[in-house]
């Protein structure tokens, strides 16, 4: 097999770096090779005031300008401290075509892969097929079919010139009348009390509304003048271009770009050669520290680093073994420039928490594909005040101050590494963890259980014994913890469990105007002092925001709990309401000062009534009530109220006392037969009881009336609630669509949400969220069908690895929660 020589490596890499017309400045090669790019057009004016400035001139800050100016905003500017494509986006691989992709399988699980995959594409729309072996080497005839299953085939899949599409994104911006300006570096960012802008730049300063850092690899740079530490790290990306090649000029039609999975590559024509570009594991792929410690080097633009073939050899023998034409073909070009990685490899996009009208569209380590997506998204977002479409994933408030330097480079080289790994549900990734956000019972339970990640923290998602198997396991069908699970689940129904909800997202907000503001930003009425309850913040489309748990702790005063995953993007749209409204009130994010305990099922009562004198018994301590109490002594602010749906108490205390609150209550459970019990066990319970999940069964996505929120909207209150009137239109309107439950009868796979829906051959919905259900021993799952299909007793199909499962819609909720049965009891 050919395998270059170490003289060779050498050449190799002097051709690369022969691609430099001067010392640290590449000759840019355009489309016709060896003609040298025109000379970029430049702008002379300038302006004062802007609405919206954007910094960076990469094809996501020119896609944004372009968006912007096209939906009628005035006074858009774009400063590049450059030149227009300089950065991440000149390096890309190159060239407008659509000869669509193919990603290979050859082995068993990537087949499942793909079959997972394709479940959610019935009902989120995307053109994609698992095509046979006989397809894939009819449409790649180079290819050796030796150990190919199956493939993943995107028609409309394909590859761009990043300085065509670029440019053309830049006349667009400029004919709606949008300025770009370069070069024009920003030098200095100053926030005003009304919450403008000044910018700085050599060129002169202005005034701007809302700024949007879109700088790439300087992005962390730019973050750094306001006082924010982006997590990004730039990472080398090396690809390698062949000479032209006898096999590929005889093709009578371009090649469909290759994935190579396990070989961790992918694979396109070029020409008539071949371009392929690896992502080495995470021990061999190389980041680039010193921009890290020192900031990227001024006056980088259009640079690359030193090519290293050996880094990257054994995907190049992984690519010869698979296209056999490669081991004859000469090298004649090694590109290795730089990418920004975020910790999870997505981007972050949208407004930033803790600071007024600065918006990021940074971490873009495939800017090419996502400019076009993410400049619309962006600029719907910013005209009309809320997502056009719910993508919590790319929340830039998905990190915190827990995301250290050290964190986001373990997790961007793993990212990296794992670029190609198989994609499994619930997958837990384990670079860089813990961090120093873990509560204050992680070193008690984590050699008891496996602990998932959550927002900075360790939580256990469920235990095991000494005599089962503790690996992680992931699947896409049931593994080593369906039976651990099984055993937590009838833990809580029949005695009595305790988990770590210490994850939670935490607010304290008082102040003389704290009622009035939460009546603004809540569908629900305001509990009453002492009490508890759930309410919604929706948006002016009357979309669910975010749902919380609402505590009326003393006159004015309330704690604000949310889910791990929606803290900062909850806390970030509850600032910005008070702010915009002149409220007058203290809000204060404690989620890192307090731990929570959740103590749960029917000898609950039993248990805590042992470590305190305060009267625990139904009539005295009523369902959603809460009271400030001491157990063991420890203080702590009880709230009835259980994600299990069954009797028990959430224990809100100093995190410093989590260990000993734990030990206290797990010694006075004894008799009871008290156990831990993990987040998978309280999914399947919620489920069971019917409650709905944010990010699940309710987001930007959705409005409450189809989510089944009824009950927690209170359309008749006197404030006029953000969404409220537009709730008001879709009621008028009526719903086309409604939340449903329904139960299947599977084999060794249970559904988890985004599944198609299926019913006489058609897809018709999809699935929210799912699990097994140990009481009755099936699956079940959420679900949004049409209205006309909504009935119970309906019978549908739930997709599932490539294979239709039978399922009919049930009555909600399957098992009656605690409370309720308590009422039924007494009517008997």
């Amino acid at each position: 097999m050919f395998r270059p020589s170490a003289q060779r490596l050498r050449g190799l890499q002097l051709l690369s770096c022969g691609l430099r017309d001067s010392p640290g400045r590449p000759r840019w090669v355009s489309r016709r090779e060896g003609e040298e790019n025109p000379p970029l057009p430049t702008e002379t004016k300038w302006k004062d005031r802007a609405e919206t400035v954007i910094i960076g001139g990469g094809c996501v800050g020119v896609s944004l300008a372009y968006h912007l100016a096209k939906a009628g905003m005035k006074d858009v500017v774009l400063l590049e401290k450059s030149e227009l494509t300089a950065g991440s986006t000149w390096h890309a691989a190159v060239g407008f075509h659509q000869p669509g992709s193919i990603r290979i399988a050859t082995t068993p699980v990537r087949v499942d892969e793909f079959k997972y995959q394709m479940t959610r594409t019935g009902w989120h729309a995307t053109e994609q097929y698992i095509i046979e072996p006989e397809k894939i080497q009819e449409m790649f005839p180079l290819l050796n079919m030796n150990k190919v299953l199956a493939g993943l085939y995107n028609p409309g899949d394909g590859h761009i010139d990043p300085y065509s599409l670029t440019m053309a994104l830049a006349a667009g911006a400029r004919k709606y009348g949008a300025l770009l300006k370069y070069p024009a570096p920003v030098t200095s960012l100053t926030s005003r009390s009304d919450g403008t802008w000044d910018v700085e730049t050599p060129q002169g300063s202005l005034r701007a509304n809302r700024i949007v850092n879109a700088a790439g690899f300087w992005a962390r740079e730019v973050g750094q003048m306001i006082g924010l530490e982006h997590p990004l790290i730039p990472v080398q990306h090396q690809y390698v271009v062949t000479s032209s090649i006898p096999e590929v000029k005889a093709l009578k039609r371009e090649l469909p770009v290759l994935r190579d999975l396990e070989g961790s590559y992918y694979l396109r024509q070029e020409r008539d050669g071949l371009l392929f570009g690896p992502y080495e594991s995470q021990e061999k792929m190389k980041v680039q520290d010193s921009w890290v410690t020192s900031g990227v080097p001024p006056g980088f633009g259009k640079e690359l680093f030193e090519s290293d073939l050996d880094r990257i050899m054994e995907h190049v023998e992984a690519a010869m073994e698979m296209v056999p034409v490669l081991k004859t073909a000469d090298i004649i070009n090694v590109v290795n420039g730089p990418i920004t990685y975020s910790p999870d490899i997505l981007p972050m996009v949208g407004p930033h928490q803790g600071v007024r009208n600065y918006w990021v569209a940074i971490g873009f380590g495939y800017g090419i594909i996502h400019a076009g997506g993410v400049g619309k998204y962006l600029s719907d977002w910013i005209l009309h005040g809320e997502p056009p479409f719910d993508l919590i994933e790319l929340d830039p408030n998905r990190y915190g101050k827990w995301t250290t330097t050290q964190y986001t480079e373990a997790k961007a080289r793993e990212s990296y590494g794992f670029n190609n790994i198989v994609g499994y549900p619930k997958e837990e990734r384990f670079a860089g963890r813990p961090t120093q956000r873990v509560s204050g019972l992680y070193k008690t339970l984590e050699s008891k259980c496996s602990m998932g990640f959550h927002a900075g923290w360790e939580q256990p998602h469920w235990f095991y014994k000494p005599d089962q198997d503790n690996q992680y396991r992931p699947s896409f069908r049931r593994t080593n913890w369906f039976e651990p699970v099984g055993c937590e689940y009838k833990q809580v129904m029949q005695r009595v469990g305790v988990i770590d909800l210490s994850p939670f997202g935490k607010f304290n907000i008082k102040g003389q105007d704290s009622i009035r503001l939460l009546d603004h930003l809540f569908a629900n009425v305001i509990p009453k002092v002492g009490f508890t309850n759930i309410s919604h913040m929706l948006t002016p489309k009357g979309r669910v925001y975010a749902e919380l748990t609402v505590s009326h702790q003393s006159p004015g005063e309330f704690l604000l709990i949310t889910g791990s995953g929606s803290e900062l993007h909850d806390l970030r749209w509850i600032e910005e309401a008070a702010v915009k409204g002149g409220y007058d009130v203290e809000i204060k994010n404690i989620t890192d000062e307090l731990g929570v305990l959740g103590v749960a099922g029917p000898r609950a009562r039993k248990v805590l009534q042992k470590l305190t004198p305060e009267d625990l018994s139904e009539d005295a301590f009523k369902f959603l009530q809460t009271k400030t109490l001491k157990v063991s002594n420890i203080p702590v602010t009880a709230i009835r109220i259980s994600y299990t749906g069954e009797l028990g108490w959430e224990l809100y205390h100093r995190r410093e006392d989590s260990a000993a609150l734990y030990d206290a209550i797990m010694n006075a459970g004894q008799e009871e037969g008290i156990d831990n019990f993990g987040t998978y066990a309280m999914n399947a319970l919620r489920l069971e009881k019917a409650f709905r999940a944010w990010g699940s069964e309710m987001n930007c996505d959705t409005n409450p009336l189809e989510a089944g929120l009824e009950y927690f909207v209170k359309l008749n209150k006197p404030a006029d609630f953000i969404g409220k009137q537009a709730l008001k239109q879709i009621k008028a309107k009526g719903l086309k669509r409604r939340l449903v439950c329904l139960t299947l009868a599977t084999d060794d796979v249970d559904p988890e949400g985004n599944e198609s829906i299926w019913y006489h051959g058609k897809v018709v919905g999809n699935t929210t969220s799912g699990s097994y259900s140990y009481s009755i021993q099936k699956s079940l799952a959420f679900a949004y069908v049409p209205i006309e299909l909504s009935e119970v007793g309906q019978e549908v199909e739930v997709e599932l690895l490539g294979k239709n499962y039978p399922a009919v819609i049930i009555q909600e909720p399957l098992v009656l929660t605690e409370p309720t049965r308590n009422r039924l009891q007494k009517k008997r």
